[in-house]
């Protein structure tokens, strides 16, 4: 096999020194007509490649981006990294995955990581409320993009979806079937998406002139176990509701966990609208009407943000919102004349998928 040129065999062939042919391929030398036409025949007449690794070595760059996920068994970060994958190999970026488990303390090790340049941009995104530690550790740097979740106080590129929008919209299917007392399950009260989805389903309470009672708003985890217990509590009220926006899929499973201990079913007896639309929502029984997030967008947009950062260091932009929509199932119907009541059933199990 022929031996790999390199570029002193170019700078010999070409008669000039090997310092002037890096910097001419770096384009940082202006040279004559003459020399041109000579480095550029040395080149293709010895097959010369440059060596992109040394190039990136000598620039401080890897061309590896990090993706900071809290849970990558989660089929929403899952697919969110696939889509950072193939967009960041669209552009010339491989990329490493990161799992923090949503800790703190890992979330700290991988901004480290990132600190020493073991690889040149993150894209981060947490799933819990921030006191000041993550937003001190991330600081004013020029080389992360925030996901999905907000860090309050950051100057960084952020993509988000329309929270808000969607709380909105899933409240207003739920009130044009015909419902009035409406319940929402959510996530962390100090947890971005949370508060705004809570506030989407506010005002569309509000503009059909319905009331939001405070014992209707649960905030919890995005966990199937949050969905469950309360669930359970609001169907234990003296005047339970009758339709229930969840504002994760995960949530929507633990709520169909407590109405079939309560011996009760979707949408006969309790309506539910969800959130993200997991690949299982149109799995479950009853299918479940959903908002959708383009969760494959949200990845490309990122690496599309994080590259325009490093290459270019451009300022922070506005957050990028990018738009959600509803799904129709079969998950909502109009109100039962009268909720069944009834003590969980002894003989029904939690219908773990």
């Amino acid at each position: 096999m022929r031996p790999r040129s390199t570029i002193s065999d170019v700078a010999k062939a070409a008669g000039v020194s090997t310092t002037t042919v890096s910097r001419y391929l770096n384009k940082r030398l202006n040279l004559p007509a003459g020399t041109v036409q000579r480095v550029e025949s040395a080149i293709r007449r010895l097959d010369y490649r440059p060596n992109v690794n040394a190039q990136r070595l000598l620039k401080g760059a890897t061309n590896v981006i990090g993706i900071a996920t809290p849970d990558i068994a989660n089929p929403f970060y899952a697919e969110l990294a696939s889509a950072v994958e193939e967009r960041a190999a669209e552009v010339g970026y491989s990329v490493i995955l990161c799992s923090t488990r949503n800790r703190l303390d890992q979330e700290l090790i991988y901004l480290e990581r990132l600190a020493a340049r073991h690889v040149d941009g993150l894209l981060f995104l947490t799933n819990h409320g921030d006191d000041g530690t993550l937003r001190r550790a991330i600081g004013r740097r020029g080389d992360l993009v925030l996901l999905d979740e907000d860090v309050p106080g950051l100057s960084v590129p952020k993509i988000f979806v329309e929270n808000e929008i969607g709380g909105f919209i899933a409240t207003e299917r739920l009130v044009g079937a015909g419902h009035s007392r409406i319940a929402h399950i959510t996530g962390p009260e100090n947890l971005f998406s949370a508060r705004e989805r809570h506030e989407g389903y506010r005002r569309a309470l509000a503009r059909a002139g319905l009331k939001a009672h405070s014992e209707l708003s649960l905030f919890g985890r995005y966990d199937r176990a949050f969905g469950r217990e309360a669930a359970g509590r609001l169907l234990s009220l003296r005047a339970p509701p009758t339709a229930i926006f969840a504002a994760s899929d995960y949530l929507v499973l633990g709520v169909l966990d407590a109405l079939r201990e309560h011996g009760l079913s979707c949408p006969t007896d309790i309506s539910i609208v969800g959130f993200d639309d997991m690949p299982f929502a149109s799995l479950l029984d009853p299918p479940i009407t959903t908002i959708r997030q383009p969760i494959r967008l949200i990845g490309e947009r990122g690496v599309d943000a994080l590259v325009a950062r490093l290459e270019n260091l451009k300022d922070a932009p506005e957050p990028l919102r990018l738009p959600v929509s509803l799904v129709e199932r079969a998950s909502v119907g109009p109100p039962a004349s009268k909720i069944r009541r009834s003590a969980p059933a002894s003989n029904m199990g939690r219908g773990r998928m």
